[in-house]
């Protein structure tokens, strides 16, 4: 029998698994604080915000089921005619960004910022562009097949999406007017996690409440990992699109799915949900604060190398574009293109990156060291 429908927010938690997550949540809003810190006192942090951004779109449209790999991206980024996954891939990565500037902006995060980027995402990719930026008109089910009858979750109609996000809305950045979300459906003996909870507790029950929704047609997992991301940046736990927990989740995909159906119904399960998320921000935290202090290392290393000021900077600039050009790092970094090719050549000399020697023209110029780190 399918689980049907679900409840709106907040959400609430019996006691003795709200100790067991605040526990936990003390330790990974540590780890991921330390890691902000660290990114912006970084010499490569802002560089690599770019690449990291590429590898969370890699590992993200994997959960969906596209099979490109990281390496596959950083070879492929440039192609004239991209096949559809790598323009899948690169869609997550332009919409992610497109949400940072928003915030950036001081827009907070609404249903209409959330359309307009289904809009980026959805641009040339797999399945159809009609209803991209819209939500959907009819009745979607989650299944193994095409039959509504073998589906594992059935969302909320198609005239219930909008209440839903204005609910989903208001426990993100509260209500206009001071209101608080009413707790009817909740137990009066659970501890309530509503609108002023913790920012980390709050992105995991966004995340998931959006998934149960399931407001488009097609696209909503990865737009909701992406939400993720913004949400902790509107919060203020990151300042930078530096922290993702989609490889993770990719990781354990079915438990991932199975803990989802958990929170949806009428009795949902949402304490095993967030320990999940909080586990899977844990691992992740702990995996860039160790890929951060790497590539730093691996930096600092290679400016002890270099002799000439064009050389540090070129130098640099493979941290945000590993797999370049000279046409591409003058472009980039405004250097003749003659002065970025010496600089590129100098680097590969001093085995501080890698070239093709036998191709002439169009030279890809490959900081390997820093690729291993990261992949």
């Amino acid at each position: 029998m399918a689980i049907q429908g679900l409840l709106p927010l907040p959400v609430g938690l019996e006691t003795k698994e709200a100790l067991k997550i605040y526990r936990k949540l003390s330790d990974v809003s540590n780890k991921i604080t330390r890691l902000d810190e660290k990114f912006n006192h970084s010499i490569v942090g802002e560089n690599l915000i770019r690449i990291l951004s590429l590898s969370e779109s890699v590992q993200s449209t994997r959960i969906e089921g596209t099979q490109v790999t990281f390496s596959d991206l950083v070879e492929e980024q440039d192609d004239q005619h991209p096949r559809w996954e790598i323009i899948e891939v690169m869609n997550y990565q332009k919409a992610l960004l497109e949400g940072f500037d928003y915030i950036k902006q001081g827009y907070p995060l609404t249903t209409r910022i959330i359309q307009k980027l289904h809009e980026t995402l959805m641009d040339g990719g797999r399945g159809t562009n009609q209803a991209s930026g819209k939500f959907r008109k009819i009745q979607n089910f989650i299944g193994p097949t095409k039959k509504i009858e073998d589906a594992s979750y059935i969302p909320i109609p198609a005239n219930e999406i909008d209440e839903f996000m204005e609910n989903w809305e208001y426990f993100i950045n509260g209500h206009p007017y001071g209101k608080m979300l009413s707790v009817k459906h909740l137990n009066a003996e659970q501890e309530v996690l509503n609108e002023e909870s913790n920012p980390l507790l709050k992105a995991a029950i966004i995340h998931a409440q959006f998934e149960s929704i399931h407001p488009f047609l097609d696209g909503n997992g990865r737009l909701g990992r992406i939400i993720i991301v913004l949400y902790l940046i509107q919060a203020e736990i990151i300042a930078k699109p530096i922290f993702f927990v989609s490889e993770e989740l990719e990781r354990e995909r079915l438990r991932y799915y199975d803990l989802l159906n958990g929170v949806r119904g009428k009795t949902p399960d949402w304490a095993s949900w967030i320990l999940f998320f909080l586990n899977a921000c844990d691992r992740m935290a702990q995996k860039l604060n160790t890929k951060l202090d790497l590539a730093e290392k691996l930096a600092i290393a290679g400016l002890q190398k270099c002799e000439k000021e064009s050389e540090r900077i070129v130098w640099l600039y493979t941290f945000r574009d590993p797999n370049t050009t000279a046409i591409k790092a003058a472009d980039a970094l405004d250097l003749s293109a003659n002065t970025a090719r010496m600089a590129l050549n100098s680097l590969t000399d001093k085995e501080l990156i890698f070239t093709d020697h036998y191709t002439k023209r169009n030279k890809k110029y490959k900081n390997y060291d820093l690729l291993q780190i990261l992949n």
